[in-house]
């Protein structure tokens, strides 16, 4: 079998996702920091962007790890075909799947939504 794909310890997802979700709410309340404590300012928006790059190069990884795992084992077209898959073929849809259904993506999604809806508010109210 080729280099087997496995997913990542919860931990290393959880550290991930919560970078993702600092980076987002630093981001947002740069308006708010800009007029209440625009010293703080600077240091937010680096916090923001370092987090951001961290994050979004993680997610990098793991969306290239789960299309070279594809590509590799050929699997749409086996699945298309209707061609039995081998072990190792079922042993790579596994990762994908647990990949997919581990993955915090979603509530990070969630997360930037509810507070670029928040940050909106709070910055018409201010």
């Amino acid at each position: 079998m080729k280099n087997s794909p496995h997913t990542l310890p919860a931990a290393v997802i959880n550290t991930f996702f919560v970078v993702g979700l600092i980076s987002a709410l630093s981001f947002r309340s740069l308006m708010a920091l800009k007029d209440l404590q625009p010293e703080m300012f600077r240091l937010v928006w680096y916090v923001g962007l370092i987090g951001y790059l961290l994050f979004f190069a993680f997610r990098y990884t793991i969306s290239i790890k789960r299309k070279r795992a594809i590509a590799d084992y050929n699997l749409i077209p086996k699945l298309q075909e209707g061609a039995p898959l081998s072990a190792d073929d079922r042993q790579v849809v596994s990762y994908l799947l647990s990949s997919l259904q581990k993955s915090r993506e979603n509530l990070n999604y969630l997360f930037i939504f509810a507070t670029s809806g928040l940050a909106i508010v709070l910055d018409i109210l201010l």
